[in-house]
């Protein structure tokens, strides 16, 4: 019973993990197309 409730908690630890893997990267792409439009806009 123990080994199966552990296989449920280390999926759903790695199912958060890629979650915030994924926003995390989201936000470097977010704050990297602001920098180039803020580049852009005062050229």
């Amino acid at each position: 019973m123990m080994r199966e409730e552990d296989e449920l908690i280390r999926r759903r630890q790695r199912d958060r993990a890629r979650v915030m893997a994924i926003l995390l990267g989201l936000f470097v792409v977010l704050m990297f197309a602001i920098t180039i439009a803020k580049m852009t806009v005062n050229q």
